[in-house]
């Protein structure tokens, strides 16, 4: 049997019980955005346009502005650098003005658990993580339909060690504070030895 197989449908899905991590009030999450670029977004932007290449993309193709929408984010910065910048392995500082923010829950945000057992008893595995992307997305959808309490993922990052990141459906804009707790632009100065300490610690190049 395939260890990452297609999804049920929301219909069988909808009968093996959820396993639900609960994000607490007041949990800091951070992320890496975009200013410029094809696509500019703020702090607390939720992408609308979808699906992407992104994992977990709950968006119904074809691809266009939709309702749904996605954010993702992590417990820790360098996770959020090591998702962000995987494809070049490269943290360019300067091209769409990446920045970095930090945001604190104003209340508690039930996720999916895809970082224990759950992925097993719906006939998956943890492949789900880090296996094809296309697929992740088709799994997300049927979550997304099967269980309209979760208000997004929590994942395993398959690009830092398994360390825990989330994919915050558009059921937790609720969630979002009023400002963010942590907002700089990757060129600030001020934050330069930490991206380039990161970038080390990533072996990933820092332009």
């Amino acid at each position: 049997m395939a260890k990452f197989p297609e999804p049920p449908t929301p219909i069988e899905l909808r009968k093996i019980r959820p396993v639900v991590r609960i994000l607490s009030r007041g949990t800091v999450l951070w992320r890496v955005y975009f200013r410029g670029g094809p696509y500019p977004t703020t702090w607390n932007g939720l992408r609308a346009y979808g699906p992407t290449g992104n994992r977990f993309d709950h968006h119904e193709p074809p691809s266009r502005p939709q309702a749904r929408a996605i954010l993702y984010a992590a417990r820790r910065p360098v996770t959020c650098f090591a998702e962000v910048f995987q494809e070049t392995r490269t943290i360019d500082t300067r091209r769409m003005e990446p920045w970095l923010a930090a945001f604190v829950l104003r209340r508690a945000v039930p996720l999916l658990d895809l970082r224990g057992v759950w992925p097993t008893r719906a006939g998956a595995s943890m492949a789900i993580n880090s296996g094809p992307r296309p697929r992740a997305r088709q799994w997300s959808r049927a979550i997304y339909e099967a269980y309209p309490a979760a208000e997004g993922l929590s994942y395993s990052s398959s690009m830092h060690a398994n360390q825990p990141a989330v994919a915050l459906y558009e059921r937790a804009r609720r969630s979002m504070p009023v400002r963010p707790a942590f907002n700089r632009a990757l060129v600030d100065p001020a934050i330069s030895d930490v991206v380039q300490q990161t970038g080390a610690g990533l072996g990933y190049l820092v332009v």
